[in-house]
């Protein structure tokens, strides 16, 4: 497996220093270079690209900016001289943080969990009728098997997201974005930043609270509308 990869950073140093690392990977392509996220775009538009190694601090617009203002991105592995925008990294769900200056080792570390998180959000197609009422994740060095019907809801926690079935827990590293895209839409919606609900487990919605058994959620006002809309649908009896 190749993995395509743009480095966008002001300081031409830290680009070689990247420049090296990503030959000496071996499952790493670069496809290009950019001084700043502005002329990152033009990259992204020109080549499918996998991961961007990401600078923080740079002239017009920072690292942090650029991944809340973009609507959809590759992985991103952060790579900056400023450790206090950390949790804003993680926040942003990306791929890992590196604090200049860092190690190849370490440098590693970061793109094998890349390529890790690229192989979980990109299975093999599978037949339909083989993945009709479940799907596998990889959770504590397991592979273990989840059926949609015992699936109740889904909760973010930084980069990994936890699956509260109806009899246990499982901690996956995946993103809500990477699940949510392989889950059937007809059976899971997003209904908050942080969490995505099986349709059928609901009871009740109170304001803006939803109940699935003996569990309560909040629905984020920006997603109420299109919430209550595919729960209820046409099904709402009226006097």
């Amino acid at each position: 497996m190749t993995l395509n990869c743009i480095i966008v950073d002001d300081e031409p140093l830290a680009r070689k220093v990247l420049r090296e690392y990503v030959e000496d990977a071996g499952f790493l392509s670069l496809a290009g270079e950019a001084e700043n996220p502005l002329k990152a775009r033009t990259l992204l538009d020109a080549h499918p690209i996998d991961i961007i190694f990401l600078d923080i601090n740079m002239p017009k617009l920072s690292g942090i900016e650029f991944l809340r203002s973009a609507k959809s991105l590759p992985m991103v592995i952060l790579t900056t001289a400023y450790a206090e925008y950390a949790l804003d990294g993680f926040e942003l769900e990306v791929i890992d943080y590196l604090v200049k200056p860092f190690a190849f080792e370490r440098f590693l570390k970061a793109c094998n969990k890349a390529k890790e998180y690229h192989a979980l959000s990109h299975p093999p197609a599978l037949p339909v009728e083989a993945a009709a009422d479940h799907f596998f994740v990889k959770c504590d060095g397991r592979i273990e098997k989840v059926l949609y019907s015992d699936l109740v809801y889904i909760e973010a926690m930084l980069n990994y997201v936890v699956l509260h079935t109806q009899s246990r827990k499982l901690i996956v590293y995946l993103t809500m974005k990477g699940i949510l895209e392989q889950l059937p839409e007809a059976l899971f919606l997003k209904v908050h930043k942080s969490y995505i609900i099986n349709r059928s487990k609901v009871k009740s919605i109170e304001g803006n609270t939803l109940r699935l058994d003996a569990t309560e959620l909040p629905i984020s006002q920006q997603y109420y509308d299109k919430v209550v809309e595919a729960i209820v649908k046409d099904r709402l009896l009226r006097r």
